[in-house]
């Protein structure tokens, strides 16, 4: 895929995102596919496991790992059933776990769905990981949840934001561990100093770039 929006050009032989909106608050689930070897990186399991497999199935992609921007259940639903399907671990923040673990703080006991999730592997600020082929750096944001992260494709120039940073907006902090000034002290001074050509993929809605977010987003002013 070549992806020419806002002037940003992926190399088509590296990298293709796949992208699925699931779930009752239409949450964006991203595939991160390595083109030559279809290791593939699933973003937020939202929902929808049967949905998750059928694009796994049908692309002939190969799953290498599950990371989560954070805990809420509308980015964890389906995140269970993928993993044991394919056998692939789950990697969140450290500052998120009794999120993740605790269904009232990450909000599924008010649904219904009651789940709990346990990750395989906790990171940190910082944290470089080397998956599928890529180098992603762990970018800490708390605000949304004290354990949100983003994850920044260091050769790429791509940020998938969780529901930190959305197109023209932010995500909500009036939730358990939330906190609306560190929210947007973590757009200022963690997402707003990336290349202003960074394409920025969020939780919810449609993709961005820094640049944009800079000139045009009112929470960044």
């Amino acid at each position: 895929m070549i992806a020419e929006r806002y002037g940003h050009i992926m190399d088509e032989n590296k990298i293709r995102i796949i992208t699925k909106v699931l779930g009752s608050v239409s949450t964006n689930c991203y595939f991160i596919v390595n083109v030559s070897t279809k290791d593939t990186i699933i973003i937020d399991p939202a929902d929808s496991p049967a949905t998750i497999k059928s694009v796994i199935s049908e692309n002939g992609l190969k799953p290498q790992a599950i990371l989560l921007t954070h805990g809420h259940f509308d980015h964890i639903l389906a995140a269970n059933q993928i993993k044991e399907k394919f056998n692939i671990p789950v990697i969140a923040c450290d500052k998120e776990k009794n999120i993740i673990e605790n269904s009232s703080f990450n909000l599924s006991s008010s649904f219904g769905a009651n789940v709990q999730l346990k990750a395989d592997e906790y990171v940190q600020d910082g944290t470089l990981l080397n998956i599928a082929g890529f180098s992603i750096k762990v970018i800490h944001t708390p605000g949304h949840t004290e354990g949100s992260v983003c994850y920044y494709f260091l050769n790429e120039d791509i940020l998938i934001s969780g529901d930190t940073l959305f197109n023209e907006s932010v995500g909500r902090s009036d939730f358990p561990t939330g906190s609306a000034s560190q929210l947007i002290r973590s757009v200022k001074e963690k997402l707003l100093i990336l290349p202003g050509k960074t394409i920025v993929y969020p939780g919810h809605g449609d993709s961005t770039t820094i640049e944009y977010e800079k000139k045009y987003n009112p929470f960044c002013q």
